[in-house]
């Protein structure tokens, strides 16, 4: 390696970058830079660059983005980012999904990564992942000879799961509000918290502050506290929808920038019960774990990034 790589895993809020100096290595010099802070992605990455690569051009980049992405062209869903990779002048540079990478650290994360929420040990078999951030992210892995093969997809705009009389309540707020078609993401995403809020506020007959999706998974009075639960309570069946879709006997992997800050909360709630809600011979039989890596999809673009280079 002449020169260093560069990772870098780009949602809708914070854009992550990080430096491989090594083959095989882990992400150095992790620094985030809000996405609104920048007009474009190259002038993020110029930002980057010139703070932690002392003026060295990365000889490679790998880019996690929170969009579908097709060959070298981007557009991020829940931010302004468009253009090409070429933009960037790194010769090699490729885009991912970023559940793609998510799923490709999945074989890397450590015990000490890893908070399990039921079930048995994962396995060897496809995986899944899946989180909510600023949207819903999906992706898998499957096991292939010699390694593991990504699967982006966009299962967050699947429509949302709805098990009783009262989770149709909140939908049919939703609706009535102007969202005709509501998607999980909708729901089970740092904004859809929000909105989850506030519906079950308009169900319950209640008025409610308008609080951050930070501030209602701290809060404790009791409309938080059945926003949270019955957050976690859908995320549990989109998780068993996944598993079921995915045929992720390997396990099922939550990520995302929301749950790793309601550990507990999460571990307490029905979100296991919930997505043991079906075939449930099947499901009972499958992992579920919550990833709290600070940073998991730089990791797993490197990994993905050392393959490539590799070949």
């Amino acid at each position: 390696m002449t020169a260093p790589w560069l990772v870098a895993d780009i949602g809708g809020t914070n854009a992550r970058f990080g430096l491989v100096t090594e083959p095989g290595g882990r992400p150095e010099k992790v620094a985030v830079l809000p996405v609104a802070g920048y007009p474009t992605l190259p002038d993020a990455v110029a930002a980057y660059l010139e703070r932690n690569a002392a003026g060295v051009r990365p000889e490679a980049a790998c880019l996690a983005m929170a969009a579908p992405v097709e060959g070298e062209r981007y557009h991020l869903t829940n931010a302004h980012w468009a253009g090409s990779t070429r933009d960037l002048g790194i010769d090699r540079a490729y885009l991912l999904n970023d559940f793609a990478a998510l799923a490709a650290a999945l074989p890397y994360l450590e015990e000490e990564d890893l908070v399990p929420l039921g079930g048995p040990a994962p396995g060897h078999g496809v995986k899944a992942v899946l989180g909510p951030g600023t949207g819903l992210g999906v992706g898998g892995l499957v096991p292939v000879a010699g390694g593991w093969v990504g699967v982006p997809c966009e299962g967050g705009h699947v429509t949302v799961p709805v098990a009783d009389a009262r989770e149709l309540e909140i939908v049919r707020v939703l609706q009535a509000r102007g969202r005709g078609r509501v998607e999980a993401e909708d729901l089970l995403s740092g904004p859809g918290l929000v909105r989850l809020h506030q519906a079950l506020a308009e169900v319950n007959g209640v008025e409610a502050a308008e609080l951050s999706s930070a501030a209602i998974a701290e809060c404790g009075d009791a409309l938080c506290e059945e926003t949270v639960e019955v957050f976690c309570a859908m995320l549990g069946s989109f998780a068993g929808n996944v598993a079921l879709t995915l045929g992720a006997r390997g396990g099922v992997y939550v990520g995302g920038g929301v749950l790793p800050r309601i550990v507990e909360r999460v571990r307490a709630s029905r979100f296991r019960e919930r997505f043991e809600t079906g075939p449930a011979e099947y499901l009972s039989a499958i992992a579920t774990t919550l990833i709290v890596a600070s940073q998991p999809a730089l990791t797993g673009a490197a990994a993905w990034l050392n393959q490539e280079m590799s070949s």
